[in-house]
């Protein structure tokens, strides 16, 4: 048997939404230890550029980098990854990024205005950024899909310049976040990571350019590092641990459910995968599938711990419920696997994406889908939105008063401006009154 307890939970019962609470509760407090080190790293690389940014590159890294044109990966490296990839990789790599592309050339906003009777022009200018950072894990967690993920909405929305920044433990590269990056349409990109490669985006060194915003995911101090420059930069969201929600009526396959729970259950140990039913045996039934299937799975044992600690079974009396329910949990992926799915995503006011059927697995959401698998976590869908083009695009807005507009607007304007004692705002609205 597997040896996973995965816990049981009644919507009927009076503690329900305590219960729930406590099941949700995430609490990743700042760790001042990491925060200072990552201070310390920050004020470095800001202070000393290229020369700080090797120093920690060769010791976190274990790299032997004695000039800083050693860190970037020429144009012609990520090219020759492309090119050598096996067949298979090469058409699934080429697939997803021409449905990631297809998908945010539907997000982009245009520029509007319209004109008032009396000639005066308001509108709103959108602009891309002129560029951006994308962060891309190395090492063992290498993820080529956050590289289309990442990119590819940045260059639909029409970003000048995207500089990848990758860490290379040893000297290792991932072929397939390389070719990734090709295909994506990076413009630069520099073999190193953590705080470090963070700060040099932010700040800029003679050899990396500073760019407006950083996108991608990290370790914790790369989230630490991005929170903290956030201001100087912007930045796309601190994500916590990957989550799963799965609405079912009882008519799935049971080991469906149970693999669709494992997907996001194998990502780490603080993962969270919550199943919710109004069929109790078919709770009982994925259970056991849980069980049988668990032995079978490469990551066990991060499956067992994420399910064990962070996990849970939902039983409530009808489907009504299970939407209030979810709507509660706000989750980073939903799962309506339920006969008409498009009834039950009418009352769904908060989640990150909705996969909608029997036959929409999250995992195609992460790779190949078409919309972003940039998603907000910890409840954060009750106010934030996937990462798409808009999140690459600046909004301007624009006015363009008419002699008669200036009259008009003049006159309101110096009676709410004498009001909060702002004697120069008024004036000069004034001068323009005929």
């Amino acid at each position: 048997m597997s040896n996973v307890t995965i816990k049981h939970l009644n919507a009927s019962d009076a503690n329900f939404s305590q219960q729930l609470k406590d099941l949700l509760a995430w609490d990743e407090s700042d760790d001042l230890d990491i925060q200072q080190r990552v201070l310390a790293i920050l004020a470095d690389v800001r202070s000393n550029g290229d020369a700080a940014v090797i120093n920690y590159t060769n010791r976190f890294d274990h790299r032997a980098i004695a000039d800083a044109s050693e860190l970037e990966l020429p144009k012609a490296t990520l090219q020759a990854a492309w090119e050598n990839l096996p067949a298979e990789q090469a058409h699934a790599l080429q697939t997803a990024a021409d449905r990631v592309r297809a998908y945010a050339e539907h997000q982009k906003i245009a520029s509007w205005q319209y004109e008032e009777a009396d000639g005066t022009v308001l509108g709103q200018k959108i602009t891309p950024l002129d560029s951006v950072g994308l962060y891309v894990p190395g090492g063992k967690a290498a993820y080529p899909s956050s590289v289309l993920m990442n990119a590819i909405p940045a260059k639909v929305a029409g970003v000048g310049e995207l500089i990848m920044v990758v860490p290379t433990p040893n000297g290792e590269t991932n072929e397939l976040v390389l070719a990734a990056a090709y295909i994506a349409g990076v413009d630069r990109a520099f073999s190193i990571g953590g705080a470090q490669a963070v700060a040099a985006l932010a700040y800029g060194t003679a050899t990396i350019p500073a760019v407006a915003k950083i996108v991608g995911p990290g370790n914790i101090y790369v989230a630490t590092a991005k929170k903290l420059v956030f201001g100087q930069v912007g930045i796309d969201m601190i994500a916590g641990p990957s989550e799963i929600l799965v609405i079912c009526d009882g008519k799935t396959n049971p080991d469906w459910i149970a693999m669709d729970l494992f997907s996001q259950a194998e990502h780490d140990e603080n993962a969270q995968a919550i199943l919710i039913s109004d069929d109790g045996d078919f709770l009982a039934a994925v259970e056991q599938s849980i069980h049988t299937l668990l032995p079978t799975m490469e990551r066990a044992a991060i499956i067992r711990a994420s399910l064990s600690t962070r996990g849970a079974l939902i039983k409530v009396d009808n489907l009504d419920v299970a939407t209030d329910v979810a709507n509660v949990i706000a989750p980073e992926h939903l799962e309506l696997s339920v006969a008409d799915p498009e009834a039950l995503c009418a009352k769904i006011r908060h989640a990150g994406a909705i996969f909608m059927g029997r036959y929409t697995a999250e995992a195609l959401g992460d790779y190949c889908a078409g919309p972003n698998h940039v998603l907000p976590t910890s409840s954060t869908a009750r106010f934030s939105s996937p990462l798409g083009v808009y999140d690459f695009q600046k909004r301007t807005s624009l006015i363009n008063c008419s002699a008669a507009g200036a009259d008009s607007l003049g006159k309101i304007a110096s009676v709410l401006a004498r009001g909060e004692s702002l004697t120069a705002h008024a004036r000069s609205a004034e001068y323009r009154i005929k």
